[in-house]
């Protein structure tokens, strides 16, 4: 069961805005079936909430479900169980494409995430990933971003959706100190959440990243390499 198909079973119940008895049972059966994990109860919430807003109209009536959105959270928040697919040891746990294990995993690390996001990335055009940041920094998680110049300017890219809604963002500019003409990319693809989790690996954050190449997302809470990297982080993050 993936996102998709949690949004084909709830358009039936929503085309007249009632959940219906009759509904509510069928609803409750196929969960039993379908989502008997925490995180895939999460992938369905998150289907109901992006049917729900497609189905309102206007700025107000946005942010109403968005509201709602942060209150289930609070109320339920979403664990840290890894999702369906993945091959875990210990508190490591690791996600390939093409498939939506990557995208999934990133989701739901952005939507478990409590005080700090800090999110280094080469390039981040996958709406699906893209709404969970925003959603994040509207839980009042701090969230900070640092991503390549080039790819921030990519039709797509996110990273100007990010500034305006007041997400911390710094673009790298990568030049050769022997050769200022010669130019790199920052490269990175890893995020760190609440100081003591990472993700990282060859996966951009990107449709394409998901649906047709060959792709890597680790997870570790190793306190020592979590430490390497948040330093890295900070390293930038103070450079530029």
């Amino acid at each position: 069961m993936n996102a998709a198909d949690a949004e084909r079973f709830l358009a039936q119940s929503i085309a007249d805005l009632t959940l219906s008895g009759t509904e509510k049972q069928a609803l409750t059966a196929w969960l039993a079936e379908n989502a008997r994990t925490d995180h895939l109860k999460g992938v369905v919430r998150h289907a109901a909430f992006e049917l729900a807003r497609k189905s309102v109209e206007g700025p107000a009536a946005t942010r109403v479900v968005e509201w709602l959105e942060d209150v289930m959270r609070a109320i339920v928040p979403v664990e840290r169980t890894a999702p369906a697919g993945a091959s875990a040891h210990g508190d490591d746990a690791a996600f390939f494409s093409p498939g939506e294990g990557c995208w999934q995993h990133i989701v739901h690390c952005l939507h478990a995430a409590r005080e700090t996001a800090d999110l280094c990335v080469f390039t981040i055009t996958d709406d699906r990933i893209s709404r969970a940041v925003l959603d994040t920094h509207r839980r009042r998680v701090r969230v900070r971003v640092i991503t390549d110049a080039e790819k921030a300017n990519d039709l797509g890219s996110d990273i100007g959706t990010f500034r305006d809604a007041g997400i911390a963002v710094k673009v790298i500019h990568v030049a050769s100190p022997a050769d200022p003409g010669l130019t790199g990319h920052m490269h990175h693809k890893f995020a760190i959440f609440d100081g003591h989790q990472m993700v990282n690996g060859s996966y951009n954050w990107t449709r394409g990243a998901a649906g047709v190449n060959y792709e890597n997302v680790v997870d570790t809470t190793d306190p020592k390499l979590v430490a390497r990297f948040a330093a890295e982080f900070e390293r930038l993050w103070n450079k530029f």
